[in-house]
């Protein structure tokens, strides 16, 4: 079992650089420490790329240290060069309002505010910065940087020496913003560390550097791996686009698959990454899931964790139920909010709602309007075979006809044909 927060975050694979490890260590074993980590509200809500260096801050207040989530009322009206093959569009400072108002309530979730003890707190910068008149920020930020040693950065050197898209002076200048925060938050909250993906790396010495010169303090960075899936493509995306943590943007039934379908080389990294499981407990999800990785144990355990701290226990259960229907399961009891979280992600068609009065709609009619067989003489093998489902009961009945008396919830209809392929159709 990993010993400090320090072990705990190697033990997970939390650490990809930091400015004096050893000295960071003994600082944090010696008493509180407050922390930092950014976020531009870039969107109006918050995505799972969001989710290791909040957990990690939250790592950091179970150990009993001082978090702060800073958003970046003004830094998101810039936009960050790192990691960025091209520039950011400009968002207005109404878009910015309305996305951290949105974001707040998901950052309540992942950190705790209403602890007396070390509780979390929320800043914005747009409260130090946009009081600031130019010319005072350069005068007292501007003339403590090197143009050199800003060109030397690599997150600003690979946009340089891109030709086509170069570098607008107001990205030139994100770094030099974001020191001032952690050179404000120094000052303001005596905070000595931020955190961040390992691209930021050279906008938090940036700050370090700033805090040295004016307040001769000494201060720490400590970057988080840039997350990746196994086959190099970028975490958290899919061919639906990104994964969000708003249920109204990815549903709760989507949320879920997207752990269930971690690939097996990732899961048990993942494991370590997005829960709090102790080590024991992931050490054991890993022996069964080499033992038999077909049963999905640990694939299960890590979208159940994640799902019930994003969403709660409740969601968890209905996205749980969800899938289960889409193995096959009872549909007695199930809720129609569990059903419509099926709804979008199957091939869904619609059908006018009078064609199920008396005699109804032919079944097979049925299999072909969604898609399921080519023809009514297919679809009649495929019952035949006993391979077409209605609502996940085998069909039996070739002239079966289907009428209001079989709509789920007064409007839908689940066909299945074989084990994994599913449609609905929705009566309207």
């Amino acid at each position: 079992m990993p010993t400090s927060i320090i072990e705990e975050l190697q033990w997970r694979g939390l650490i990809a650089d930091c400015t004096d490890l050893p000295e960071l260590d003994r600082r944090l074993a010696a008493g509180s420490v407050s922390l930092y980590s950014g976020f531009d509200p870039t969107a109006d809500s918050l995505h799972v790329g969001h989710l290791v260096p909040l957990l990690a801050l939250r790592r950091f207040q179970n150990a009993g240290h001082r978090p702060i989530a800073l958003a970046g009322g003004a830094t998101g009206s810039i936009g960050d060069p790192s990691g960025k093959s091209q520039e950011r569009q400009l968002l207005t400072r109404e878009q910015i309002a309305v996305n951290l108002a949105s974001v707040r309530p998901q950052l309540a979730r992942l950190l705790d505010f209403e602890t007396q003890v070390n509780p979390a707190q929320l800043v914005d910068n747009a409260e130090w910065t946009a009081p600031m008149s130019y010319l005072d920020f350069l005068r007292e930020i501007g003339k403590h940087f090197s143009v050199n040693q800003m060109i030397a950065k690599e997150s600003v050197r690979s946009r340089m020496e891109d030709r086509e898209v170069g570098i607008s002076y107001t990205e030139f200048s994100y770094q030099l913003l974001q020191a001032f925060d952690f050179y404000q938050l120094s000052r303001t909250h005596g905070c000595e560390l931020q955190i961040g993906g390992s691209d930021q790396w050279g906008n938090i010495t940036a700050g370090i550097d700033l805090i040295r010169k004016k307040l001769g303090r000494s201060s720490f960075g400590l970057t988080l791996p840039l997350i990746t899936k196994a086959d190099g493509t970028k975490f958290g995306k899919t061919e639906g686009g990104s994964i969000w943590l708003d249920p109204r943007k990815t549903g709760v039934y989507r949320f879920y698959q997207f752990w269930i379908n971690t690939d097996d080389r990732e899961v048990v990294r993942y494991l370590k990454l997005f829960t709090f499981l102790p080590a024991p407990e992931i050490a054991g999800l890993e022996e069964q899931h080499l033992l038999n990785p077909g049963a999905r144990v640990a694939h299960r355990s890590l979208a159940k964790e994640v799902t019930d701290l994003i969403h709660g226990p409740q969601a968890t259960l209905e996205a749980q139920r969800a899938s289960e229907i889409l193995f096959g399961g009872d549909l007695d009891g199930v809720g129609e909010a569990t059903f419509a979280e099926i709804v979008g992600e199957v091939p869904t068609k619609d059908l006018e709602i009078g064609r199920f009065g008396a005699p109804g709609v032919s079944v097979l009619d049925l299999f072909v309007v969604a898609g399921l067989v080519s023809s009514k003489g297919q679809g009649k093998k495929d019952l035949e075979g006993g391979g077409l489902y209605l609502n996940n009961v085998r069909l039996t009945e070739v002239g079966r006809w289907i009428t209001f008396d079989d709509l789920l919830f007064g409007k839908h209809l689940l066909l299945r044909k074989g084990k994994r392929n599913y449609a609905v159709i929705t009566a309207r």
